[in-house]
């Protein structure tokens, strides 16, 4: 559902009206992707989203959140009530994390970026506010503007305002370690695990749940390896790649010396820069179409490109 309701909100009328309909112009977070896409135009005038938790409702799982909000203060709210959402916890604005759209550590157990973002309240290429999306949408028509706004790079719109799904935390949070155990045919085990990683040799569990669940699924690994507990997740390198999830066994030998791989998800940290990968030629026509429907004078961000990573 795409809509220019009429919005009354003076703060997300006021950023409207600072990012206008004129000149190149592009939101500036914390900045901790900010090369993801390649370099913007030099001439951009940055200005920053609006702050602060609007609404939020732990009964129906949801919360209405300004995107120039940090994912940590806005994590913080809503740990005292016992729940999440699937962003990250890199430092950045919640504009940011989906602006860049990466799923973290914990996609298997807290789900996909793009899948949080119910509704979006965005600034057009003529300086307007637009909706899309519900708090409880279950049949899209048109454009589905939440998930082609996360990951776009605010390319097609400026995010100012989102209502996101939240889940809850769990009782308990373990991570296991093992140096002999098949990753693989752990993920085709465990019962959603949080996280599979996998470095060429070793491999680390995150197990969630009620105590007596994780107990079980614990026990249920001494079948496929030995295991430890260990504090955490192993350090992460510096390049991100991303696959299809059944090419990570196949590329194993182009990851560098040192890489850790999110099985089941296809994300690769490595100590080598990914190589630049063949875009489908629809793909691309299809990308320049949706970007001259939603910004025909290519003013939103110029100079950043998506499909660029």
């Amino acid at each position: 559902m795409t809509a220019r309701l009429a919005v009354t909100d003076p703060v997300l009328l006021a950023f409207a009206d600072e990012v206008g309909a004129d000149g190149p112009v592009a939101v500036e977070g914390a900045r901790t992707r900010w090369e993801v896409g390649g370099p913007g135009h030099p001439d951009t005038r940055l200005v920053r989203a609006p702050a602060g938790i609007v609404d939020y409702v732990p009964d129906e799982m949801t919360v209405t959140v300004r995107c120039g909000t940090t994912v940590a203060e806005l994590h913080q709210a809503l740990s005292a009530e016992g729940q999440r959402t699937a962003l990250p916890e890199r430092a950045g604005t919640v504009g940011g994390a989906l602006a860049v759209g990466e799923n973290g550590l914990h996609v298997l157990g807290r789900g996909r970026v793009r899948e949080a973002a119910l509704q979006v309240r965005y600034v057009s290429d003529d300086g307007k506010v637009v909706t899309g999306g519900g708090p409880t949408v279950k049949n899209v028509t048109g454009f589905d503007l939440p998930r082609l706004l996360v990951g776009s790079l605010g390319t097609v719109g400026l995010l100012a305002e989102v209502i996101l799904r939240t889940n809850p935390i769990p009782a308990v949070t373990r991570w296991v370690a093992s140096d002999d155990a098949d990753p693989f045919t752990v993920l085709d085990t465990i019962l959603r695990p949080g996280s599979v990683l996998w470095d060429g040799n070793r491999t680390w569990i995150e197990l969630e749940g009620h105590v007596p669940a994780v107990d079980a699924e614990q026990a249920r690994l001494a079948s496929m390896g030995t295991w430890i507990e260990v504090d955490g997740p192993p350090e992460l390198e510096s390049h991100r790649w991303v696959l299809p999830p059944g090419e990570i066994q196949t590329n194993v030998d182009g990851f560098g010396s040192r890489f850790v791989a999110s099985v089941g998800v296809g994300t690769v940290w490595a100590d080598v820069a990914q190589p630049s990968r063949a875009v489908a030629a629809g793909v691309t026509a299809l990308n320049q179409r949706v970007k001259e429907q939603f910004d025909p004078r290519h003013r939103l961000n110029p100079g950043r490109d998506p499909g660029a990573r």
